[in-house]
C-alpha cells in the first residue's frame, strides 16, 4: 500500500509541475478599419448606434413562405450538415489532444510458463519456470514542465472553436442564400407574368391591326411592326419560363429537398417583406461576425503552436511506473510478500537537431503572422460588405421612386401615342417605340426592387445575421 501511495504521489507531483507555459501573451490586433462608417454622397439617412444587435432571422424575414423554406434548408442542406460534422470531428481531435495532458492509468495482467532444458539449467536438470503478475501503472506519461503538451491542447481547442464559428457562418450564409434565391424566384415569376400579359396585349393589338389592314385602314408595315412586338414578347416569355424553372432548381438544391406544395401565402414583394435593420459601429462586427471570430480563433491556435515549438527546446521527461503483485503461482498473486513495483523515468535533452527545432519555431511564428493578416483581412472584408450595404440602402429608395415615376410617365406616353395613332395623327412606329419602352421600364422596376431587397439581405448577413440569438436558442 505504501508503494501505491508513493506512485500516486509521483503522478500528482508530475501534474502539479506541469504548470509552466511557453505560449506568448496574446494581444488582439487593432482593427485596420475606420472607427465610423463612410459618410457623404450615397450614405444619406444612415445613423449608427453604439449598441446594435441584428434581429433573429425569423423576425427579420416577415414572409411566412420564406421562413418555412429557411427552416427546411436548415434541417436538410448538405453543406450545413458537413459543417456540423466538421465541428464534431474537431471536437474529437481536441479531446484526443487534451487527453495527453493526463496520465493514462491501466491495469495489466500477465502470465508465462517456460520449460528450461537440461543443457540450459544451472543444475543440469530441466524445470518449468512460471510467472504471473497483476500491475496498475502509467506508461510513457510526459511531465509537461515547459507546457508543450498544454500548448498543443490549447491549439486544438482553438481550432475546434474556430470550426464552431465556421458552422455559424455557414448557417448565416445558408439563410441569406435561401432568401436571395427565393426573392429571385418570386421576381422572375412576376417577370414571367408581365411578359405573358404583354404578349397577350400585343396579340390583341396584332389582331386589330390585321383587321384594319384587311379593311384598308392600316398598312402592311403596321402589321409587320405589330408582329415584331409579338415575337419579342414570345421571346421574353420563353426566357422567363426558363429562369423560373432554374430558380426552382437552385432553391431546391439549397433546401436539400423539394419545395413543398402547401407553402403559406407569400407576402407581396416590397419593403414590408423585411424588418428594419439597426446599424451599429464597426467595432460591433468583431462580436457579431462569426467569420471574424473564427479567424481570431485560428490566430489563437497559431499563438499556442509557438508555445509548443518553444517548449521543444527544453528537456522532456517521460514517466513509466507500475505497482502490483507478482508470483510464480497464480494462486499466490494476492499472498503476503508478492508486492512488486517499477519506476522508469526517461529524460531527453536535444543537443543537435541540425536546425530542426529552430525551423519549427520560425514556421510557427510565420504561421501566426499569416493568421494575423487573415484576421485583419476578414475585418476589412466585413467593413467593405457593410459599407456597400449602407450605400445601397441610401440610394435604392431614391432609385426605386424614380423608376416608379418613369414607369408612370412611360405608360402615359404609350397611351397618348396609341390615341394619336387611333386618330391618324401618329404612325404605328411611335406606338411600337412606346410599348417597348413601357415593357422595358416595367422590367427594370422589378429588377431594381429585387436588387434593393437583395442588398438588405446581404447587409443583414454582413452585420452578423443575428447569429448570437441563434446560438443562444440552440444551446
Amino acid at each position: 500500500m505504501k508503494r501505491l501511495n508513493a506512485l500516486t504521489l509521483a503522478m500528482a507531483s508530475g501534474l502539479a509541475l506541469s504548470a509552466c507555459s511557453s505560449i506568448p501573451t496574446y494581444e488582439r490586433p487593432d482593427a485596420p478599419v475606420p472607427a465610423d462608417w463612410p459618410a457623404g454622397a450615397g450614405y444619406e439617412g444612415q445613423e449608427s448606434t453604439e449598441i446594435a444587435a441584428t434581429p433573429e432571422w425569423r423576425t427579420f424575414f416577415r414572409d411566412p413562405a420564406l421562413r418555412e423554406l429557411i427552416d427546411i434548408a436548415l434541417e436538410n442542406n448538405r453543406d450545413l450538415r458537413i459543417a456540423a460534422l466538421n465541428v464534431e470531428a474537431f471536437r474529437a481531435q481536441y479531446r484526443i489532444t487534451r487527453a495527453d495532458r493526463f496520465p493514462g492509468v491501466g491495469v495489466e495482467g500477465s502470465g508465462s510458463r517456460q520449460r528450461v532444458p537440461d543443457a540450459l539449467s544451472p543444475t543440469g536438470d530441466s524445470y518449468v519456470n512460471s510467472q504471473y503478475g497483476l500491475t496498475v501503472g502509467v506508461s510513457a506519461y510526459e511531465l509537461d514542465f515547459f507546457g508543450r503538451v498544454r500548448a498543443l491542447s490549447d491549439s486544438a481547442l482553438q481550432r475546434y472553436l474556430a470550426t464552431e464559428e465556421a458552422q455559424r457562418s455557414a448557417r448565416i450564409g445558408l439563410i441569406g442564400e435561401v432568401a436571395l434565391a427565393y426573392l429571385a424566384w418570386r421576381t422572375d415569376e412576376q417577370q414571367l407574368a408581365l411578359a405573358e400579359d404583354t404578349l397577350q396585349s400585343h396579340r390583341e393589338s396584332l389582331d386589330l391591326i390585321e383587321a384594319s389592314f384587311e379593311a384598308g385602314v392600316a398598312s402592311a408595315l403596321d402589321v409587320r411592326q405589330a408582329r415584331t412586338l409579338v415575337h419579342q414578347a414570345e421571346t421574353q416569355v420563353a426566357r422567363f419560363t426558363r429562369l423560373v424553372a432554374e430558380d426552382r432548381n437552385g432553391l431546391q438544391l439549397l433546401l436539400g429537398t423539394g419545395i413543398p406544395a402547401d407553402l403559406p401565402e407569400p407576402l407581396p414583394l416590397g419593403e414590408a417583406l423585411l424588418a428594419e435593420l439597426p446599424i451599429g459601429m464597426p467595432s460591433d462586427l468583431l462580436v457579431q461576425r462569426p467569420d471574424i471570430r473564427a479567424a481570431e480563433r485560428q490566430l489563437l491556435a497559431a499563438n499556442a503552436n509557438i508555445g509548443a515549438a518553444r517548449a521543444a527546446f527544453f528537456p522532456s521527461i517521460r514517466l513509466t511506473a507500475a505497482a502490483g503483485t507478482m508470483s510464480d503461482e497464480l494462486s499466490g498473486l494476492f499472498e503476503s510478500g508478492s508486492g512488486a513495483w517499477s519506476f522508469m523515468p526517461q529524460i531527453h535533452l536535444p543537443i543537435f537537431t541540425a536546425g530542426r527545432l529552430r525551423a519549427n519555431l520560425d514556421y510557427a511564428e510565420v504561421s501566426k503572422d499569416i493568421r494575423i493578416v487573415e484576421y485583419e483581412q476578414s475585418i476589412q472584408n466585413a467593413f467593405r460588405e457593410v459599407a456597400d450595404g449602407l450605400a445601397a440602402r441610401g440610394t435604392y429608395s431614391r432609385q426605386l421612386q424614380a423608376q416608379r415615376e418613369l414607369v408612370a410617365t412611360t405608360r402615359e406616353y404609350y397611351e397618348l401615342a396609341q390615341q394619336r395613332y387611333d386618330e391618324g395623327v401618329a404612325s404605328y412606329l411611335t406606338v411600337l417605340d412606346a410599348r417597348r419602352n413601357l415593357f422595358a421600364t416595367q422590367q427594370q422596376l422589378l429588377n431594381d426592387r429585387l436588387a434593393q431587397l437583395s442588398s438588405e439581405v446581404r447587409l443583414y448577413k454582413a452585420l452578423g445575421g443575428g447569429w448570437a440569438t441563434e446560438a443562444a436558442s440552440n444551446s
